[in-house]
């Protein structure tokens, strides 16, 4: 179950877009529900991941752009939304370790 209260986005500027969301995807598939190809992705968050007990799943889109890595995450309550951040964050940034740390500007 999804309920979006609250979203944010950013664009994340690399030459790698692509590789680094496969790699994210290709991580997170293990545990996680994930669809993606070289162009896109999705990876749903479950409300209860890790303990935790939001009011819903949150999901998190990337979408290689000309210029970076365009990420959203949907999710059901700031505190979800907040800690999916740092968690894509630093994921990204561990994969990217040559460009770390990477440029995050959240709106």
């Amino acid at each position: 179950m999804t309920i979006t209260t609250t979203s944010a986005s950013a664009l994340v500027p690399t030459a790698s877009a692509s590789k680094y969301l496969q790699q994210l995807c290709k991580h997170w598939e293990h545990n996680l529900q994930v669809e993606f190809t070289p162009e896109n992705g999705t990876v749903i968050f479950p409300r209860d991941a890790r303990g935790a007990d939001h009011p819903g799943d949150a999901v998190v889109t990337f979408n290689v752009a000309e210029t970076g890595l365009e990420v959203r995450i949907d999710a059901s309550s700031d505190e979800q939304l907040e800690g999916l951040k740092g968690a894509v964050a630093r994921h990204l940034d561990r994969f990217a370790f040559r460009e770390a740390p990477l440029a995050f500007d959240w709106r």
